[in-house]
Order: C-alpha cells, then structure tokens, then sequence
C-alpha cells in the first residue's frame, strides 16, 4: 500500500472514532443553539493550528451567524515562520498565564452564551485558562482535543490541568500520539497530521446538528451560500443578511462590557441636544 492509501485508510478510521461520538456531537448542538436561539453567540477559540477549525466553523460557505471567532494574531500567525512575529514567539505566548484574562476582558459573556476550545494537546495555558474562566462565567464549555495525544501530554500549567478539566463535554479528533499518521520507511519521524481532518469534520458535523435545531426551531439560519447553488441575488442577500446578523450579535458582546460610561448609561436614542 502506498503512503497516500495509508494516509487516506487512517483517516477513515478518523470517521469512525468521530462517528462513534454522536450523541456527544448532539448535546454540542443542543447548547450551540440554546445559546443562538437566545441571541448570543458561542465563543470559539484555538491557539496555534487550532485556529483552522475556528475558521472551519464561521465565517464560511455552509455556516451561518451564531459563533464568535476569537483569533488571536500572536498565537496563530505563523506565515512568516521566524523573525518577527515567528513561531517561536507564537508558542512562547500561548503559555502565557493571564492572557486569556485580557482576551476575555473584552466580552460582556452571559451563562446563555456557549464556547468550544480547540486544543490538541489540551495542555497549553491559555486555552486551558480560556476554558477555566469561561466556566467560572456559568459558561457551557466544549473542548475539542486529541484524546490520545493528550493523555500522553503533560499540561504547562503550574497546578497541571489541562483542558479536559474545565470541560463539560469533550470531543476527539481521533488523530495518535503526535498527531502525524504516515511512517516513512528511512525516516524515523512519522509525517501527515490528522487533528485537522478529524477537527475539521467534529466542527461540520455540529454545525449540521446546529442548523437543524434552529430551523426546528422556527428560526432557520442566514447560511453563506454560493450564487451557483441558489442564485445570484439570493446569495448576495444570505451574505448581507448573515453579516449583518453577526454585528448585531456581537454588539450586545460589548454592550455593557466594564466600566459603565454616560454612552452605556443613556438609551441609544440620544439626540445632539441631550449630549
């Protein structure tokens, strides 16, 4: 068999693990929509090649208004490998202690809102504090980790907790030890990582299970879809529809953020006069 068929045949089995997962993806979308059908948005957040799955989730085609992507640059920029803004900075800083503090500073979060953190180790810092304060918020937390490769992973935290702990639900990619899949014969390193195929499919499948519920729910998304798939006017108005959505969902994520002001205190109708 060749690499390219082993690679394809471990990520089969990256289906199955998934699959046998069901009904944990299930109650992820139960709280998913709980939580848009309220009209707030679920936190996703991943450091490092986690922030594929962010991405993978909103803002794309297939998905719809509902998820707050909270990307950070420092922790996930890695185009331009060293110098500034390099790799290494990137993976001094997503062990960090009280970086997530200052992330989260600038939402006003509700235990209505939800998150899913996105960690293959599940032992860095600040995903790990990301979900701890989340939690300590009443918020419902969702971690996708690579089990396997995070049970052999030791946590840089102080204390030694990983992500796992400040999780209600946890999900697998299903990817090994290491994350690459394919041993070279010659090499002794193996190559090929699998979280993003299993991280990417864990994250469709909830949002599948998410716009079901909605649409049940008598409020089916503004899903971004293609001119080619429902036409040219109608995709032109998802889009507007979808994005405008999304600001109207993150601006009650700052609404009444910190320290009140005479704007947060007055109602938004001011005139020139009243100023």
């Amino acid at each position: 068999m060749n690499l390219t068929s082993q690679y394809i045949q471990q990520s089969r089995a990256l289906l199955d693990t998934i699959e046998a997962q069901s009904q944990a993806i299930q109650q992820a979308a139960d709280w998913f929509s709980q939580t848009i059908l309220a009209g707030r948005m679920v936190h996703l957040f991943g450091s490092g090649h986690s922030r594929i799955m962010v991405e993978e989730m909103w803002p794309r085609y297939g998905s719809f208004p509902g998820f707050n992507p909270i990307v950070e640059l420092s922790l996930s920029f890695h185009n331009l490998v060293v110098g500034a803004n390099g790799q290494r900075q990137a993976m001094f800083l997503e062990n960090v202690p009280g970086l997530a503090q200052r992330i989260l500073r600038n939402y006003d979060l509700s235990n209505l809102d939800s998150a899913l953190i996105i960690s293959s180790s599940g032992c860095n810092v600040v995903p790990i504090e990301m979900a701890e304060l989340f939690q300590q918020q009443g918020v419902k937390v969702v971690a996708l980790i690579t089990k396997q490769h995070a049970e052999k992973s030791t946590s840089k935290r102080a204390d030694g907790k990983k992500l796992s702990d400040f999780a209600d639900l946890i999900l697998d990619t299903g990817a090994p030890v290491g994350d690459a899949m394919i041993t070279v014969p010659g090499l002794d390193t193996p190559v090929a990582p699998g979280s993003t195929v299993g991280g990417a499919v864990v994250v469709n499948c909830i949002k599948a299970e998410t716009a079901q519920r909605l649409t049940e729910a008598g409020h089916p998304p503004n899903v971004l879809s293609a001119a080619n798939v429902v036409g040219s006017e109608r995709a032109v108005t998802l889009f507007e529809s979808a994005y405008d959505e999304h600001a109207h969902r993150l601006a009650r994520l700052y609404q009444n953020v910190g320290i009140p002001s005479y704007v947060s205190d007055q109602a938004d109708t001011l005139t020139p006069e009243q100023l």
